[in-house]
């Protein structure tokens, strides 16, 4: 069984979207209680008085032929003691806890005053949750964020082993300049899967509407209610487009994992694992399902884990899947309290403890699917074949405040074991072997980055 000597938190990007429904990030508890830091050179008032509205009288009209008038301003909204509350609650948040006490150069003290005085002018709900927004944004590692109340809660609602929604079952990930969305991933027994559709293929239009605009924006055609019927326009990489018809359904179940057995040219049987998340507690249980499904008709002589468009999840699940091929301290989750060992029980199945593993990356693998082939190129067990990934490895901690708002704040960070000077927020996951490939113009036989993987098993 996996341990994990901390507590669970997330790690992950928005960049997975599913076609037809939101995708869904497991939301966690806030974080440890940490040591209180120095306060603030300022003091922070807790409510602030509202600033009076004085109407302006409407002018009189004069003798000139085009009468002129003094137009009435619009006032704004009395400033609400919530707000005031809520901009204590997550600058302190901040102020306390961020990874980075140089708050990335940004003055962390003159931010608070700027939206106070935002507040005190007036401010609708709609525009204080923007307002928040833009000041977690501001901090520019990428990874934090802020929620509303409305959209803490559908987080919550979302928060589930698996997904439920009315569509077609597909993941999908846009291609702007070539105006089309690419399959990553197909619900097994969805309408997608049952009309014929796989990984690679290509979603071009819907009911004759481009699925992708002229300015490189996907459009939201997908989703619909269960029953209704839509006509796309489909094309596999290498063949001519097709028109299908599909009726959507409820579709549920958990994150798709692909998996199948592929043969090198010499005959080896290399074991095939296409992960698209950690967000899903299902996801490792699946993984050991598919080691030994795939090794049921024979032993494996290697395994190739795709981590292309693999953008993080859950530190838990992440740490029950590495345990399949690696065992021990597999690095450290480090924050400003100090640094928190990840240490893994191995458990073997089928060989996957030993078999020769490859993993695949590039720049869609972010965040924990980052760090998930990181770690097992760092502890020798993975060679790496692919394109550099972007270099998002921060932990987000959760912290929900008195309105119901949320957010989740960079607050740590991963450090290699055998290479802890390596830091790969800066660099990135360098492979070992740079393969370029386009999803959306292979097929997983074609594809060059596996066809590279099944000639470094030959060659062991």
């Amino acid at each position: 069984m996996t341990k994990i000597r901390l507590r669970t938190f997330i790690l992950l990007t928005l960049a997975l979207t599913m076609m037809g429904c939101q995708a869904v990030t497991g939301l966690l508890p806030p974080g440890p209680t940490e040591t209180p830091l120095p306060t603030a050179t300022f003091t922070i008032s807790p409510t602030a008085t509202p600033i009076p509205v004085t109407p302006t009288p409407s002018s009189t009209p004069t003798a000139s032929p085009t009468p002129t008038h003094t137009p009435t301003p619009t006032a704004r909204p009395t400033p609400s003691p919530v707000h005031f509350q809520v901009l204590d609650e997550v600058w302190q948040t901040v102020y306390d806890s961020y990874l980075y006490p140089d708050f990335n150069g940004l003055d962390w003290n003159q931010v608070y005053i700027e939206y106070r005085s935002k507040i005190e002018a007036g401010m609708s709900d709609a525009e204080f949750y923007d307002a928040m927004h833009e000041m977690i944004f501001r901090l520019g590692d990428n990874h934090s964020r802020y929620f509303s109340p409305e959209e803490a809660r559908t987080q919550d609602e979302a928060f589930t082993e698996g997904i439920n929604y009315a569509g077609i079952g597909v993941y999908t990930s846009t291609v702007p300049d070539r105006r089309l969305v690419t399959l990553i991933g197909v619900f097994p027994g969805s309408p997608a899967e049952q009309a014929g559709l796989r990984l690679h293929d290509n979603i071009l239009a819907v009911d004759g509407v481009p699925v992708v605009d002229e300015n490189g924006v996907k459009q939201e055609l997908l989703p619909g209610p269960a029953g209704t019927t839509i006509n796309l326009t489909v094309q596999t990489p290498g063949e001519n487009p097709r028109d299908v018809t599909i009726t959507r359904e409820e579709v549920s179940g958990p994150l798709p994992i692909d998996y199948r057995v592929l043969t090198t040219a010499s005959g080896k049987r290399i074991g095939y694992i296409f992960l698209l998340a950690f967000n899903d507690s299902s996801v490792g249980q699946q993984v050991g399902a598919a080691l030994q499904e795939m090794a049921n008709s024979g032993p494996l002589d290697g395994i190739i884990l795709d981590q292309r468009f693999n953008t993080g999840g859950r530190s838990d699940v992440l740490a029950e899947t590495l345990a399949y091929f690696t065992n021990g301290t597999g690095g450290y989750f480090i924050n400003r309290q100090g640094q928190f060992p990840i240490d893994i029980s191995g458990m073997d199945i089928t060989g996957s403890q030993t078999v020769p593993l490859v993993a695949l990356v590039g720049p869609g693998s972010v965040s924990f699917g980052e760090v998930f082939p990181g770690i097992l190129k760092d502890l020798g067990r993975a060679y790496l074949i692919g394109e550099t990934t972007n270099g998002n490895v921060e932990l987000l901690y959760t912290h929900n405040f008195s309105d119901g708002s949320r957010a989740l704040l960079a607050e740590g960070t991963f450090r290699p074991f055998t290479n802890p000077n390596q830091n790969w927020e800066e660099t990135g996951i360098i492979p070992d072997l740079t393969v370029a490939s386009n999803w959306d113009q292979v097929t997983t036989l074609s594809d060059p980055a596996i066809q590279a993987a099944l000639q470094y098993f030959d060659s062991q």
